[in-house]
Order: structure tokens, then sequence, then C-alpha cells
């Protein structure tokens, strides 16, 4: 049995994670924030992924790395796979968690309405922004374990319908 950390801890530290950088370090620098904080999902995913799998032979393509994620990663880290793998087999791939832990306690409330002051985040409530920082984490984990796996890509989330989220995989060329 491999060690294990209880999730109520994770769930503490990426909410103080979240906390620290935009509200003390980088409070006037989103973007820097949000980058910090992908930067160390980055580091913890790929360590995971060195050490999910250490025993594993090498994935020969981008769709079997792709699986891995989403069913023994996936179940590593939150117990559970991805709910749907979509792919438009020309390097985009799209996670569906349909109930994301790290979201099961966030709401954003649809009357809020008001936009938000940065331009490339038109149409985005503060508080959907504020939630998409807690994404930035996870991001950086999925991107960090198939960068150890030799897939450099960028990763992104989407969270049009709360808690379930979609993390779109670009691989790079």
């Amino acid at each position: 049995m491999g060690r294990e950390v209880a999730e109520s801890c994770v769930d503490s530290l990426l909410t103080e994670m979240v906390a620290m950088y935009c509200d003390r370090f980088y409070a006037n620098k989103p973007e820097l924030a949000a980058r910090r904080i992908e930067a160390i999902g980055y580091q913890v995913g790929h360590q995971l992924s060195e050490r999910y799998t250490m025993e594993r032979p090498r994935f020969n393509d981008h769709l079997e790395a792709i699986k891995f994620i989403c069913k023994d990663f996936w179940f590593e880290v939150f117990k559970k796979q991805i709910d749907n793998l979509k792919t438009n087999h020309k390097g985009t791939f799209v996670l569906q968690d349909n109930r994301f832990r790290w979201l099961s306690r966030v709401s954003i409330d649809p009357l809020s309405g008001k936009e938000s002051e940065d331009p490339s985040k038109a149409g985005e409530s503060k508080e959907e922004l504020a939630v998409s920082m807690y994404l930035y984490f996870p991001c950086g984990i999925i991107r960090g374990a198939l960068s150890n796996l030799g897939i450099p890509c960028a990763v992104s989330a989407d969270i049009s319908n709360l808690p379930a989220c979609s993390f779109v995989v670009r691989v790079k060329a």
C-alpha cells in the first residue's frame, strides 16, 4: 500500500495556495499568479507521472498516454477515472470529469452578471475568474504528467457546468 494524503489536506492546500498567490504575492498580477500556480501543478504532475509509470513500458503514441492519464493516473489522484475522452485525431483531446472533486463545493451565482475588467476575459464574471484560478493547478498536473511521458502540450479548462470540468489538451507538434 502506497502512502496517501487525506483529501481534506489536499483541498486545504489548494485553497491556501490560490489565496496566497492571488491575494498576497501577486494581488495585482493575476496572470503571474496563474502561471505560478500552474508551474507548481506541473512539478507535481511530472513527479506523480514518474512514480506511476516507473514499472510500465513507454507509451507508443499520444492516444495511449492520454488513455493512461484518463484511467490510471486520474484514478491515483482522484480515486475515479475521467468520465469521457474525446479527440479530433489531430492532437486535441478533451477530458471530461462530470464531478471534478476540487470544484464540488464551488458555485457561481448566474445572476451576478458583473463582467471582468480584464479585456482578455470578456464575458466572464469575477466569480468565474476566481474559480478559474483553482483550475491552473490541475491543468499544470496534466501538462506535467504528459511532459514526463514525452508529450509537450498546452492544457486549458472549461467550467461551463459546475462541478463538471473539461480539460482540453493540445499536443504541440
